[in-house]
């Protein structure tokens, strides 16, 4: 209870830090938070740089296709790259799914066969498919960044079943749309 009336709290400071006061002593009261609200942003969080727009549909466990899928992701490290996924750019959409882009020099040494075969995918054969789509940047650009993505594995989970009022706790791992199974 606490953290939601924390969580009021913060979006009505930022609602107020906005410019949305509109009393002469409300704006003052914003003038003087703007620079601590200008410092506040200035500071990197977690979800900041979520700035690669990768658009692709996914085959679920089932074998029923779903999507286009909207991937909004960023690097973490030379190896990882993480992105979260909604069905649709709303600025309202629900995230609801968690992919990671693996290098592969990481996934096929820590990853037994027989569960790379179950919950990953090869990007190199998803984006051979033609169905992967790099939004929001210039050809060249989208083409070095499908470059680096093909040298990747990647696993879905999925967190917030199609159609439901809300999660249930259970976690899918859908497959792109062309997925091969390796054999070694």
């Amino acid at each position: 209870m606490r953290s939601a009336i924390a969580m009021i709290g913060l979006c009505a400071a930022a609602f107020t830090v906005a410019g949305c006061a509109e009393t002469s002593h409300e704006r003052k009261s914003t003038a003087a938070a703007a620079p601590a609200a200008a410092a506040a942003k200035a500071m990197p969080t977690p979800a900041q740089g979520y700035t690669i727009h990768v658009m692709a549909p996914h085959k679920f466990e089932d074998g029923s296709v779903h999507g286009p899928y909207h991937h909004y992701c960023k690097p973490i490290s030379p190896e990882i790259l993480q992105c979260l996924l909604f069905e649709s750019t709303d600025s309202n959409a629900l995230l609801t799914d968690i992919e990671y882009f693996v290098a592969k020099s990481v996934s096929r040494a820590h990853v037994p066969l027989d569960t790379w075969n179950k919950y990953y995918h090869d990007h190199e054969v998803e984006i051979a498919t033609g169905r992967v789509q790099i939004l929001d940047m210039p050809d060249a650009q989208a083409k070095e960044v499908a470059a680096v993505a093909a040298k990747t594995d990647g696993i879905i989970f999925h967190l917030w079943p199609d159609g439901a009022k809300a999660p249930n706790g259970e976690v899918g791992h859908p497959q792109s749309v062309g997925h091969k199974h390796r054999t070694e």
